[in-house]
């Protein structure tokens, strides 16, 4: 019995042993959504159930709360008294989520169960293209 208590012990001591505790924690902390899977450069648009979409880089997608960073959404404008009347009626932006009132942060955790479903956006996408051309923009600004 005493041997067996001796060759537990030098296995805990064993710097291998605490290395693999620590990769099987991370492999577990990954599975469960809180390690983000690597960084993507794709942007996703997030359906709600309050009927707003979000666009932006959706992470900890298997948390209760994930997680959308670079945040962008659409303002739709009604033409009260348009000049032209074959003028289009709404004009339709893309706005930069941190310039509103309350001053939010560029991070929303969105509670999952508001999610209806999220859509990867293509590289040539309005949306995204609207994107890079704001932070072009912004780039040139500084």
């Amino acid at each position: 019995m005493l041997v067996y208590i001796k060759m537990v012990k030098n296995l805990l001591s064993a710097k291998w042993v605490w290395l693999v505790v620590v990769v099987v924690a991370l492999i577990a902390l990954w599975k469960l959504g809180l390690i983000p899977s690597g960084s993507s450069d794709k942007y996703q648009a997030v359906f709600l159930t309050n009927n707003q979409v979000y666009f932006g880089k959706l992470s900890s997608v298997k948390s209760a709360y994930p997680v959308l960073r670079d945040i962008y959404y659409l303002r739709v404008t009604q033409a009260l008294q348009p000049k032209d009347p074959n003028a289009p009626q709404q004009q339709i932006n893309l706005v930069k989520l941190g310039g509103e009132l309350h001053g939010p942060e560029d991070e929303m955790r969105i509670n999952k169960t508001q999610i209806l479903f999220v859509e990867d956006l293509k590289a040539d996408s309005q949306v995204v293209t609207a994107i890079n051309d704001f932070k072009k923009g912004q780039a040139e600004a500084k």
